[in-house]
């Protein structure tokens, strides 16, 4: 007798289906948290899209949400105390949180899948890296354990991993931490996933090794024209891979464009202030910016505009009035009352 729960087979098209069609609709998104000390705003009415083969990058700094946001995507976060009161998330058109948690298992890894950003952490450090690269293959697909350990090799090869065959029975931290990233790639695409969220794959590591991974990344998204989400709060390391970018900013979008648009013109004033805290050749020896102040406290949110204690341009209308995603162009999006202004640069 079929079982009556819902499964991803039931509802998914096929790897590939629905053409050009959007590959993920994050729609309105809420996620809340239930905390001892109150009610936590993580998310507060997120949207953006992802098609086959595009890139974009969801940037801002610690406690905006974006990685909250990633984790409700793959289905991973802990509920209780994490609840979504609110939204959708569609991948090629079905609804994730309504299919069952087995559903949402079926896809996770295969279809959507995750690069974590601290590798030594979500390596286990008791097995050899071959192992668990090839567990992906005897689980999903089936495979013996030579078969799986040979692709295991193919793909550490994949991600430039010198001598593969000869490490890969080695263990976690035999490697150096970019080494640990590439095998966390390696990985993440081991069952050619449609959609790859990457969340902040160049932590901790030095300038050259950040570049050699995003680089990477954009290669083997080419490779297979997956969608790439890019979680990070700095705009440098995305100059070169993104084609759009989503700033986030106390659980809201605050301004999503082309990634060109960003760094000719930012919209928003956190955008601006972002791509002026960027470190500068040019700029040697002179103080670097930093925006005023702090990220607000979830649990205590300013009135209005949740930027407005730390923004230059701010009037008395942002103290008291939330702005809303106001729309610069056909692809373009501020939450600002004065982006006009920010983007003639007239005051502030």
């Amino acid at each position: 007798m079929k079982s009556a729960k819902t499964t991803a087979t039931d509802v998914l098209p096929a790897e590939g289906g629905l053409g050009n069609d959007a590959l993920l609709e994050v729609d309105d998104l809420h996620v809340e948290f239930v905390t001892r000390a109150g009610l936590v705003k993580a998310v507060n009415g997120v949207s953006y899209s992802l098609m086959p083969g595009e890139s974009l990058a969801v940037l801002g700094e610690s406690g905006s949400g974006k990685s909250v946001t990633a984790q409700a995507i793959m289905g991973i976060l802990d509920m209780p105390p994490a609840r979504i009161p609110q939204g959708s998330i569609k991948f090629r058109g079905t609804d994730l949180l309504k299919l069952s948690e087995d559903a949402r298992a079926q896809i996770r890894g295969q279809r959507i899948a995750m690069i974590f950003q601290d590798a030594l952490s979500a390596l286990n450090p008791v097995f050899t890296v071959g192992w668990q690269i090839s567990e992906m293959f005897r689980v999903h697909r089936g495979m013996s354990k030579r078969d799986a350990l040979k692709k295991a090799v193919e793909l550490m090869e994949r991600v430039r991993i010198p001598g593969a065959k000869q490490r890969v029975n080695d263990y976690p931290h035999q490697f150096s931490g970019g080494m640990r990233q590439r095998i966390m790639i390696a990985m993440s695409i081991a069952l050619d996933p449609e959609v790859l969220i990457a969340d902040e794959p160049t932590t901790a590591l030095d300038v050259t090794v950040q570049a050699q991974i995003m680089e990477l990344l954009a290669e083997l998204q080419r490779e297979s024209n997956m969608g790439l989400i890019l979680i990070t709060h700095d705009l440098g390391v995305v100059a070169d891979v993104a084609d759009k970018i989503a700033v986030m900013y106390a659980g809201r979008i605050v301004e999503n464009a082309p990634v060109r648009d960003i760094y000719k013109n930012p919209g928003h004033p956190y955008t601006k202030g972002l791509l002026e805290s960027i470190p500068r050749v040019d700029l040697k020896g002179q103080e670097l910016y930093a925006i005023k102040g702090l990220p607000p406290n979830l649990l205590d949110m300013p009135s209005g505009c949740a930027f407005h204690p730390r923004c230059p341009y701010r009037q008395d209308n942002c103290v008291t009035d939330v702005p809303p995603l106001n729309e610069i162009n056909l692809d373009r999006n501020s939450a600002c009352h004065y982006w006009r202004e920010v983007l003639d640069g007239s005051h502030g």
